[in-house]
């Protein structure tokens, strides 16, 4: 494998793999909120509070409507 595949292959990598800790992120965060407000995990309350703070963190991680993201430079 030459050098620029690997370099290309590395910078996917890497970007999956934030991808994918900034998704526990949100979620844990969601699951934080609700807890810190007094739900009980399983409860019906805690589950309309968790699908609501995950709904309103994703928007807030989100591009604008519109708005098309930019090429990389790596």
């Amino acid at each position: 494998m030459n050098s620029t595949k690997r370099r290309i292959f590395s910078s996917l990598a890497a970007l999956v793999v934030l991808g994918l800790t900034g998704c526990g992120s949100i979620e844990s965060a969601a699951q934080d909120d609700c807890t810190s407000i007094g739900w009980q995990i399983g409860s019906k309350g805690y589950q309309d509070c968790y699908k609501a703070r995950l709904y309103e963190r994703k928007l807030d991680y989100s591009l604008p409507p519109g708005d098309k993201p930019s090429p990389s430079l790596l």
